[in-house]
């Protein structure tokens, strides 16, 4: 079993229209925009990071918004919902928000013995506020979220499969254990985390494939501190039987990938170097960054993305 995984680092999802997609998550969910980039296969898209102050990991997600793309078809071998912390308490006041916001799918339940206020963004994305009263994570206190009520980070993913075996076997390996079970749903947590610490499994064997496209998550990344430790864990997995990319540097963090016996796409990354790496911390997330091969295009990207404020 693997000790070097600490948790979740990101997840990745699908939108079509990024000035949209900013003002969910910047005014709606008040969460900081950390990053303006690109798509490094596809410069002309951009990749938009959403998360706390620094952009630590287990607090970022990101969004690819392709112009014009079609809506994803929910199913199994994906991200079912990604949720997010909040202070005990809280669920009323975001409830209330998201009224006045007109942010859909409201509903509250209880999952595990915790109270959950489930919504969906604006390409039906879905989402989760979990109040959990041990997260001590600091907030992003200046995106009109009073701190007392603001989105710490995340929870955890839930992972809709038709059979959970061979990805639940993957996720012990890689450090989690379970920790609970809820009909259908089982709960994998890691412990010695980074607060983003849980996922859970729902099993859905008569459920249609997922089809991907605005509102579905691409791909869920887990976090380890350094590249070192992202080396022994690819070699663990290729040991395993699994076919895992390359190290890829995306500026950020370095990344590899593979595809789980369920279908979900894993990246592993790294905590290094972090989102300062090209921006002071006071001005994270301002101004349009391009990884180099792409840096030749500024004048026409420039021109040509949509701009995401007025």
């Amino acid at each position: 079993m693997l000790d070097q995984i600490k948790g979740l680092h990101h997840v990745t999802s699908m939108a079509a229209d990024a000035r949209q997609n900013n003002d969910f998550f910047t005014h709606k969910l008040g969460l900081r925009r950390v990053k303006k980039t690109v798509n490094f296969d596809a410069p002309d898209v951009y990749h938009l990071y959403y998360a706390d102050e620094l952009g630590t990991p287990g607090s970022v997600m990101t969004y690819f918004p392709f112009p014009h793309i079609s809506r994803g078809r929910p199913g199994v071998g994906e991200v079912g919902t990604t949720v997010f912390s909040v202070p005990e308490g809280t669920l009323g006041y975001w409830e209330d928000r998201f009224a006045k916001e007109g942010v859909g799918g409201l509903a509250r339940e209880e999952r595990f013995g915790e109270k959950r206020l489930t919504f969906t963004g604006p390409d039906g994305d879905r989402f989760a506020l979990v109040e959990d009263k041990a997260d001590s994570r600091a907030p992003w206190a200046r995106g009109g979220v009073p701190a007392d009520e603001a989105i710490r980070g995340f929870h955890s993913v839930s992972l809709r499969l038709r059979d959970a075996g061979a990805t639940e076997e993957l996720l012990k390996f890689m450090g989690y254990e379970e920790i609970d079970r809820e009909g259908a749903i089982r709960r994998l947590s890691i412990e010695n985390g980074n607060g983003a610490d849980l996922v859970d499994i729902e099993t859905l064997p008569g459920a249609p494939v997922a089809g991907l496209g605005a509102g579905s998550v691409h791909h869920v990344a887990f976090a380890v501190e350094d590249r070192a430790r992202q080396l022994e864990v690819r070699k663990a997995l290729m040991d395993t039987g699994y076919q895992v990319t390359p190290v890829i540097d995306r500026d950020y963090f370095w990344a590899i990938y593979f595809r789980t016996p369920g279908g979900v796409l894993f990246e592993v990354s790294t905590n290094e170097p972090g989102f300062d790496r090209d921006e002071d911390t006071a001005h994270l997330g301002e101004a349009l960054k391009l990884p180099a091969q792409h840096a030749h295009l500024r004048p026409y990207l420039e021109q040509h993305l949509q701009p995401l404020e007025d």
